[in-house]
């Protein structure tokens, strides 16, 4: 078992007494007092066996499934200074050598010593001895904890089990917070040392973290609810499952021990808590036993299994030896080679430079690797590493040969089905990485082994500092080392083409372990010798056909090699610039969102129905793919800065393959910040690619909703300026295909014809002149499609140019009595009347009201301001106007309140103030008893009569205050006519007539009008 704190051993001191008897160690240790803490002094005592300790004890009553420090403290003294500490014997062998007297002093003294401990206990116990009869006298001898165990008997570490049990129950019910995830990693990092130290205490630890793991409550009621598991707890489980496969593949493990282990694996897996492989998706997958080449042609359903646990991988793996000749002296022997006269031929042993070959199920294989560098054989997995590349360098060999028989045949129906049974990348095993991991920890150079632990299971932040260590081989010196093979394998790997497998959560993994892997890719130096590695990799994928996801031909669901490229782009671009771009331009595909599925192989029964377009809304992390394709698409435009050829190529890439309008209008938004820095020009030829993909994205979304499409307007505006006026020019003459006739008008020309624009252009008068006239034309284009939305936009546009104001005014006039509300026109006329056109914005305002209809009881119409203008209006410009207008009032405007306030108005003041040129003022007010205040008084009294009546028919007693202050209000109004008192006391008459059942409410209205 491990230590913790060692650290602190250099301030605490173990002190008197201290002694070693037989097997047995102990002693106080002291903790030194702190600012907070007094001083404490601890009592340790340590059993050993055969140089492991058996068992400990500390007066600090330390909780934990670590040593605690003073433990380590004692150990650490035993161990530092062993001429210090005095060896007894066995306390046994010390009693045999005592005679009678010395026997009886030394069991008094010691109960003397501690009598208010063990009085109780010595004094059964002499009562049990003198007692002829009792137990204890049937036994021959006496227990002595000193005295070590049998030789016979089993020894192994001391494990506190309790501790170990309720510290996993405790980070699981914290549910991922407070750290528990990182602490539960931390105890499998412990099972990985243990098994790496071949502690037998490594099983024993991850069968009782197993136990808690499945006696989680929550997975019964992730079952119940139908959702599935967190991923950060998925993450962990799969760790767990990873680790059993280590823990059955032991190579030197009794066949005993895998019985049980392969007992207890079966009993969880058949629970029906028991989480499955691929989270709520149960996939079919080879068994990892089944040795198969990756060309094999057997139906993958003859050996699917319908449920598949986490625990199904470690189960299978049971199954697995390690007594096939060929593998030991693989693993046994770096001067493994066949004899020189069989290698003219290739042979399913050895490749044909006498290099062995391992011939098994590409993760399973893996799998060994993990089991041999976990369990502390890593020149064996070494071995077996190099064995199963040379392995796939042969497959790969021949499946390029393959291929090129196929290929004209390929390229023609352009499809492929895959290959591949399973994917390497994301796969339970995570076979690359464990290759990597195997072979970057053997070019680590004079490493120690502590800081290859550190590496690979504490995560150390530092970047490691590989070196080329050649690879060990009997054959003819290859000139390899394990970094290149670390380099080729992972691109091997990562370039394999795979099927989308199915569920979310397996689908999240090939992301995140696609991402992991090439993390630890960016960690390699690339020096001459990994150049030439990756050079040539990048060539074989490229050449690969079907076998490869950067092949010329794929499948439609294949998994996308966007991350992957993005990664080979950078690497290869400062040695091989033409490969870098052929390899990330083949990358840029995304079939699976095509509108049409090519005629391919669709034999294959379980992905038959991959060729349905509608399939793809299966691809839970298809947001994130098409993201890594446009992080690709903008890294090969930032690269291709100032190089227009290349530029062009990524630009028809992206309008080929990108299929998402906010995704190229990031790109779009990329380029144009690339393109104009703020300490430097801008450069002209990536500004053209992103106002190309702006007109683009314009285009895509012209028809189709889209939130950000005001952004992208203004934004295509600003870019389109920064090219320059040609530019602008262009997007105003072609505006129909890029804006709607709103956006072209409101914020395109607006924009263009704008102060600002002018200036940062700094353009002179016929250019100027061009854009104006451009944007009248577009201005003019725009009102005549939607004059509803653009005529008041173009007549301000047109307000310099005589023939355009007058062309946009008259579009304006002709859509009037059809297709404008009276707000639209309203509005116009106001601006007509601002702009100095009085006459214009009385007919527009008469217009208007012709399309109005105020009901009785609409006195809060947002219309009524617009009808006081439009008489106020009429009103200035003299009596005709006005005459003209207030039949038009009369006929819309029904609402009584309305038009006592416009005839107040009008007779206020006398018409024609506006002072029209050719016109006479006579400067007299109207009278109410002519025309045409009569008819407007006339429509007022009898409004008022009808409101009352409507208002009568429903009036509860809350509102007959407010009904008593209308009727005062409509007297005001009969009593500007002759006869008006007249007509009011009848009108109130009749009031009292026909409701005289509202005897209250007319009790109200005799008290205030008689």
């Amino acid at each position: 078992m491990g230590v913790h704190g060692e650290n602190k051993t250099n301030v605490m001191f173990p002190s008197s007494p201290f002694s070693s008897a037989g097997f047995h160690l102990s002693g106080t240790v002291t903790e030194p007092a702190t600012a907070t803490e007094p001083e404490m002094t601890y009592k340790v005592a340590i059993s050993f066996d055969r140089c492991k300790i058996t068992s400990v004890t500390c007066g600090c009553g330390n909780k934990d499934i670590f040593y605690c420090a003073h433990v380590v403290a004692l150990s650490l003294y035993r161990i530092r200074k062993p001429d210090q500490v005095k060896l007894r014997l066995p306390i046994s062998e010390t009693l045999f050598q005592m005679n009678r007297d010395q026997l009886q002093k030394f069991v008094q003294y010691l109960i003397t010593a501690h009598h208010t401990e063990v009085l109780p206990t010595a004094q059964k116990l002499a009562d049990e001895i003198l007692s002829s009869n009792s137990e204890i006298n049937q036994v021959h001898g006496a227990p002595d904890p000193t005295a070590g165990a049998s030789i016979d008997d089993e020894n192994c570490w001391h494990l506190d089990e309790e501790q170990v049990r309720e510290q996993v129950k405790l980070f699981l019910s914290q549910g991922g917070y407070y750290g528990s995830g990182k602490q539960l990693n931390s105890m499998f990092a412990k099972v990985r040392e243990m098994l790496r130290m071949r502690d037998s205490n490594g099983a024993r630890m991850l069968t009782l973290i197993t136990e808690q793991f499945m006696a989680d409550p929550r997975l019964s009621l992730w079952r119940q609810q139908g959702t599935g598991i967190t991923e950060k707890c998925r993450q962990l489980w799969d760790e767990l499952g990873a680790l059993w496969v280590c823990v059955v593949l032991n190579p030197h493990c009794k066949l005993e021990e895998k019985s049980c282990w392969l007992r207890q694996l079966r009993k969880w897996g058949e629970m029906d808590v028991c989480p499955l492989e691929d989270g709520n998706y149960g996939n079919e997958l080879p068994n990892i036993t089944n040795a198969l080449t990756q060309s094999s042609s057997h139906n993958q359903d003859s050996l699917a299994r319908p449920r598949r646990t986490v625990f199904t991988r470690a189960i299978e793996g049971c199954d697995l030896h390690w007594q096939d000749s060929h593998l030991q002296r693989i693993i046994s022997s770096d001067f493994y080679v066949s004899p020189s006269y069989q290698r003219e031929g290739e042979s399913l042993l050895f490749n044909s430079q006498g290099q062995p070959l391992w011939l098994e199920h590409v993760p399973t294989a893996c799998a060994r690797v993990d089991a041999l560098r976990s369990h502390g054989y890593p020149r064996e997995a070494l071995r077996l590493t190099v064995a199963i590349i040379n392995t796939l360098r042969l497959q790969q060999q021949r499946q390029l040969e393959i291929y090129k028989h196929q290929k004209k045949e390929l390229l023609q129906r352009g499809a492929t089905t895959i290959t591949n049974l399973e994917g390497w990348v994301g796969h339970p095993l995570n076979p690359i990485g464990c290759l990597f991991l195997t072979l970057t920890e053997a070019s680590l150079g004079l490493a120690s082994e502590f800081e290859r632990f550190s590496l690979c299971y504490t995560g150390d932040s530092k970047p490691p500092v590989y070196q080329h260590v050649p690879v060990a081989t009997g054959s003819q010196d290859s000139g390899e080392s394990y970094l290149s093979l670390a380099l080729e394998v992972a691109l091997m790997g990562m370039g394999q083409q795979r099927v989308m497998p199915e569920g979310l959560y397996a689908q999240d993994k090939v992301c995140r372990n696609e991402e992991q892997i090439i993390a630890r890719l960016q960690d390699l130096e690339l020096d001459p010798v990994l150049v030439q590695t990756l050079r040539k990799q990048c060539i074989l994928l490229l050449e690969g056909g079907p076998f490869s996801g950067l092949g010329e031909v794929i499948h439609r669901e294949s998994v996308p090699m966007h991350t992957f490229a993005k990664y080979l782009f950078s690497a290869l671009l400062p040695h091989d610039a033409d490969l870098a771009y052929k390899l990330a331009l083949r990358a840029m595909r995304l079939p699976v969102l095509e509108t049409t599925a090519p005629s391919g192989d669709v034999s294959h029964p379980h992905h038959l129905v991959s060729v349905v377009p509608s399939r793809y809304p299966r691809w839970f992390t298809l947001g994130h793919l098409e993201s890594q394709q446009c992080e690709l698409a903008s890294t090969m435009l930032t690269a291709a800065k100032g190089d227009m050829l290349r530029l062009r190529t990524v630009l028809e890439a992206i309008q080929k393959n990108i299929h998402s309008s906010s995704l190229i209008f990031k790109l779009a938004q990329d380029a144009f910040k690339i393109a104009t820095p703020a300490d430097s020009n801008s450069d002209t030829t990536l500004l053209n690619v992103a106002l190309e993909l702006g007109l683009q994205v314009m285009r895509m979304t012209l028809s189709t909703l889209n939130w950000r499409r005001r952004e992208m307007v203004r934004w295509l505006v600003t870019c389109a300026t920064e090219v320059g006026v040609r530019a602008l020019v262009s997007i105003l003459q072609s505006w129909y295909s890029l804006f709607t006739p709103t956006e072209a008008t409101s914020i395109v020309a607006a924009t263009v014809m704008s102060h600002n624009t002018i200036l940062r252009l700094s353009l002179d008068y016929p250019q100027r002149e061009e854009l104006a006239s451009c944007a009248r034309t577009l201005a003019l284009q725009c009102a005549m499609k939607d004059p509803q939305n653009c005529a008041l936009s173009a007549l301000t546009l047109c307000e310099k140019d005589h023939i355009a104001f007058e062309t946009a005014y008259q579009i304006v006039i002709d859509a009037a009595s059809t297709g404008m509300t009276y707000t639209q026109l309203f509005t116009i006329a106001r601006y007509m009347e601002h702009r100095g056109y009085p006459l214009r914005a009385f007919k527009l305002a008469s217009l208007a009201m012709t399309h109005l209809n105020l009901a009785y009881n609409q006195d809060t119409h947002p219309a009524i301001n617009d009808v006081l203008w439009a008489c106020a209006l009429s009103h200035s410009l003299g009596k005709n106007e006005l005459a003209a207008i207030i039949p038009l009032v009369v006929k819309s405007v029904h609402c009584a309140t309305v038009l006592s306030d416009i005839l107040r108005r009008c007779t206020m003041t006398a018409p024609g103030l506006a002072g029209i040129p050719g016109r006479r003022n006579s400067g007299k007010l109207m009278s109410t008893d002519k025309a045409p205040l009569r008819q407007l008084l006339d429509a007022t009294i009898s409004a008022y009569i009808n409101t009352t009546h409507s208002r009568l028919t429903h009036i509860s007693p809350r509102h007959y205050g407010e009904f008593i202050e209308f009727l005062s209000k409509a007297r005001e109004t009969f009593l500007l006519a002759q006869d008006g008192h007249i007509q009011f006391a009848q009108f109130i008459d009749n009031l009292k007539q026909i409701y005289k059942g509202k005897k209250k409410l007319m009790l109200l209205v005799r008290e205030r009008f008689g």
